[in-house]
């Protein structure tokens, strides 16, 4: 089953055009996606609004977003935009690397080839484990548990003074 989930990755039996095709479309979209539920994010938070550490809602004392806040996100998004246009059209390579333009051997990997620092986490984990599908597993249970941290601590009050064996302790 690990051979079959690798090849379905992979597009074949060995990294290629197909691999490097899939990676370089899901590394395009998932910015676009990223940026859709931010934006749905705020949507929601602005319709609900957000609660305090006691869990209790008080309407009042509260200052409106869209007229203060709406004109700081704005002017913020054209300066991030403005920058952003600068360097597609003035200078397109400031940011690129020299090493990017060495056509890719699929049959060699080059020396200098070392993941990103946010990265090295899931590199330990496969690089520890010999075993592909153990790895992959053990990689994916790694990150599943940073998923199931906003459910740890679900509790009404975030204080732990307001309830009976925290008031004891307190």
């Amino acid at each position: 089953m690990g051979t079959d989930i690798v090849y379905w990755l992979w597009g074949g039996f060995a990294v290629d055009n197909a691999t490097l095709t899939r990676f370089f479309a899901l590394h395009f979209l998932l910015p676009f996606v990223i940026s859709g539920l931010s934006i749905v994010h705020l949507l929601f938070l602005h319709v609900t609004g957000s609660r305090n550490p006691l869990g209790l809602n008080r309407n009042y004392d509260k200052v409106p977003f869209h007229q203060y806040f709406s004109y700081k996100d704005l002017l913020g998004i054209g300066v991030i935009i403005a920058a952003y246009i600068y360097i597609c059209l003035q200078a397109p390579w400031v940011l690129g690397d020299p090493e990017n333009f060495i056509p890719a051997n699929p049959l060699v990997t080059p020396v200098h080839i070392q993941p990103e620092w946010y990265f090295l986490f899931a590199y330990a984990i496969l690089r520890s484990i010999p075993n592909k599908l153990g790895g992959v597993v053990a990689l994916a249970l790694a990150v599943i548990v940073l998923y199931t941290l906003p459910f740890y601590n679900a509790r009404k009050f975030k204080r732990l003074s307001f309830y009976p064996l925290g008031k004891i302790r307190f």
